[in-house]
């Protein structure tokens, strides 16, 4: 056997310290999947007691903070980990890891702390840091690689950083805008990712794990959907006159049904990581329903923001997540019982968020607590099943 030289030694000891080596550094989903899951399951929590009065020491706790986290903390730590994933598969080339994508891991986590501890100026200068800092390495892959057709998301992002301007401009004062509108702006540009992504993966992931589904895809069918989505969103925001709201709205959520229905969400059913996909999304055409009936005030914005933040978004979250770690792990892509518990967990915290907006008073701080408790409890139940996972190489031995 030849004999190391003291270089070679070097070199192998300075490659296993390398943070590019540590599991958890390796692919983006890794730590931005443990970090949005560890959030979500204590962000709703601390809003639960301060709504109740039960926790008044931290001041920064309000309304403003719980809609601003659950979108820019929770869902987007999560965004960026599956872009960065997929950018990976759609390029080739690697997107951050090792000690790019732990700066990037502290830039979120320091905005997280900032929104909780310093006033509003500190807090929106450290919390308008994150999304441009993450998606220019995403830019640049895709650019480099020559994947135009994956552009539009990094636009999509750029549009959420926009939103979160916006948002932070609302809060210090400076513009005579609702933060809640940039909230409510955040949450339907996260609606057309969703669009845009979920027309790519679930006609796909259908069609792999059951082979005489057949699921239809047509290309004009998928434009329409995504055009009427930013319309009925743009109509809602801008204040469009009610019955030109309600319009676009109801126009929107039939052209989301029909997509979905195309998609054969009937041959799921048993398959979990499946048809959480396919609920999840079909909460997209109930919230635009919602949305329309909203135009008209027969009911609150309250109720349309949160079946697509929780039903649609927060559903499509925990299918994704619990999917991709199981594929880039190496495991097999099959859902459980554990599985099966968080989108049960997930789907019933969203039926008893609704159901808080339209209980009788005496019902509303129940349906409440009911709300958080799946909502937590899905995302703890994912932390002690996955962390184990996610800090460990791939079970084939594969980089990411």
């Amino acid at each position: 056997m030849k004999p190391l030289g003291i270089d070679e030694s070097d070199a192998r000891e300075s490659t296993r310290r390398s943070p590019a080596n540590y599991p958890v550094l390796r692919l983006g989903f890794r730590p931005f999947y443990l970090l949005g899951a560890a959030f979500a399951a204590v962000g709703a929590p601390l809003w639960i007691a301060r709504y109740f009065g039960w926790m008044d020491i931290l001041p920064n706790i309000n309304l403003n903070w719980h809609m601003h986290e659950m979108v820019f903390g929770f869902v987007l730590a999560i965004i960026v980990g599956f872009l960065y994933t997929a950018g990976r598969n759609w390029t080739g080339l690697w997107t951050p890891r090792g000690m790019p994508l732990a700066a990037l891991c502290g830039v979120w986590l320091s905005g997280r702390i900032a929104m909780l501890l310093a006033g509003p100026a500190v807090a929106a200068s450290v919390d308008l840091l994150f999304i441009p800092c993450a998606a220019w390495p995403l830019y640049r892959v895709l650019k480099q690689s020559g994947n135009k057709r994956n552009l539009l998301l990094v636009g999509l992002l750029g549009l959420l950083a926009c939103a979160n301007a916006v948002f932070h401009a609302a809060q210090l004062g400076w513009i005579d805008i609702s933060a809640m509108r940039a909230i409510q702006a955040a949450i339907l540009i996260i609606v057309v990712i969703e669009t845009v992504i979920g027309g790519r993966m679930i006609p796909g992931f259908t069609a792999n794990a059951v082979p005489d589904s057949r699921p239809i895809v047509r290309v004009m069918r998928d434009r329409i959907a995504l055009g009427l989505v930013g319309l009925a969103s743009v109509g809602w925001l801008c204040g469009f006159p009610p019955l030109l709201a309600a319009a676009l709205a109801s126009a929107a959520a039939c052209a989301q049904l029909a997509r979905l229905a195309g998609w054969k969400p009937q041959r799921t059913v048993h398959h979990p990581i499946l048809w959480i996909l396919h609920l999840s999304y079909a909460w997209i055409p109930f919230g635009f329903f919602l949305m329309a009936l909203a135009a008209f005030g027969i009911v609150s914005s309250s109720t349309v923001f949160h079946a697509l933040a929780i039903g649609s978004t927060a559903g499509l979250i925990i299918g994704m997540i619990t999917r991709t770690a199981l594929g880039h792990t190496g495991r097999p892509l099959r859902a459980g019982r554990n599985e099966t518990a968080m989108y049960l967990l997930v789907q019933a915290g969203a039926a008893a968020r609704l159901g808080a907006n339209i209980a009788p008073f005496g019902l509303r701080n129940g349906a409440l607590m009911l709300a958080a408790l799946c909502w937590s409890a899905a995302f703890i139940l994912y932390l002690v099943v996955y962390m184990p996972y996610l800090i460990r190489p791939r079970l084939d031995g594969r980089d990411g």
